[in-house]
């Protein structure tokens, strides 16, 4: 197997760990095996097998040879790196090196759990490891950072999930940018008279909700608005907004629709009387 050339500042020297997991992975792949393979891997100083690398003398192991200077790059082979890829990274630091000189493979989930043959998983074992070796070798010292994040929160739709969860989020002490692309919020829940499976009242459970979200001093309601552009990235978002014209002071505004018999707009909301089974529903429209 060749090795990538990279250049770095210190010889590469990689530790390969294989953990038997009990017998989640011995049961099915030739632990030994996979261990004399990984003597063969370039760059390899150190390949050693362990019955549980997660366990404290598991990742003793790894820090012993990390502080004895003969491996300074990291490969466990063991179970998901959802499970245990933070645990060998802070090992790893524990060791001297940087947390990002660690790499797994997955031979439990990957190959012991889900290949019947043994000899197969041992060969799919051997593959994995032969991959972590190669990739570790281009493996950088990233540095943990920290950058300032906008606590805002911007909540798109104003229905009554939209409403709840601005409430939610601004009585947890943030500062809400409600946007809803119709004049009012309350959304389809609006334009109901019951709600299953209880049958109150929508209005009864809808109407304080949308007059709790207009006086919540920790929400800006933006109704008659569309988003137009987000970009930046997560805690940094910038949202282009786009406010169409209302073509009224919403500050005097009280909703009595004197205006609309003198309206110059094509289109002039009209109350009508709409039957919806046996109901009789007064609608703007």
């Amino acid at each position: 197997m060749s090795t990538p050339e990279i250049k770095t500042k210190e010889e590469v020297k990689i530790g390969v760990y294989i953990c038997h997991c009990g017998i989640n992975i011995a049961s099915k792949v030739d632990i030994s095996a996979v261990v004399e393979f990984s003597k063969t891997l370039p760059l390899v100083t150190v390949a050693r097998e362990y019955k549980f690398m997660c366990s404290d003398p598991g990742q003793e192991l790894i820090k012993e040879d990390l502080r004895s200077g003969r491996i300074n790059r990291v490969i466990v082979a063991s179970c998901s790196p959802l499970m245990h890829e933070p645990t060998f990274r802070e090992a790893t630091a524990d060791g001297g090196e940087n947390m990002f000189y660690f790499q797994m493979a997955n031979i439990r989930e990957h190959v012991s759990w889900v290949t019947a043959d043994g000899k197969k998983a041992t060969e799919k074992a051997k593959a994995l490891v032969g991959a972590a070796a190669r990739r570790i070798v281009l493996h950088t010292p990233l540095e943990k950072k920290k950058v300032p994040v906008n606590p805002n929160v911007l909540i798109v739709g104003g229905g009554i999930a939209g409403i709840q969860a601005a409430l939610t989020m601004a009585e947890s002490g943030k500062h809400v940018y409600l946007v809803e692309r119709s004049p009012s919020i309350g959304g389809h829940m609006a334009n109901f008279d019951k709600t299953f499976p209880t049958l109150d009242c929508s209005a009864c459970i809808l109407t304080p909700k949308m007059t709790s979200v207009a006086k919540h001093p920790n929400i800006t309601l933006m109704t008659y608005s569309e988003v137009e552009e987000v970009e930046g990235f997560v805690g940094n978002f910038k949202v282009k907004i786009k406010k169409k014209a209302r073509y009224v002071d919403v500050d005097k505004c009280n909703g009595c629709g004197e205006c609309w018999s003198t309206c110059p707009a094509e289109t002039v909301p009209v109350q009508r009387i709409i039957q919806k089974g046996d109901l009789m529903v007064n609608q703007t429209v």
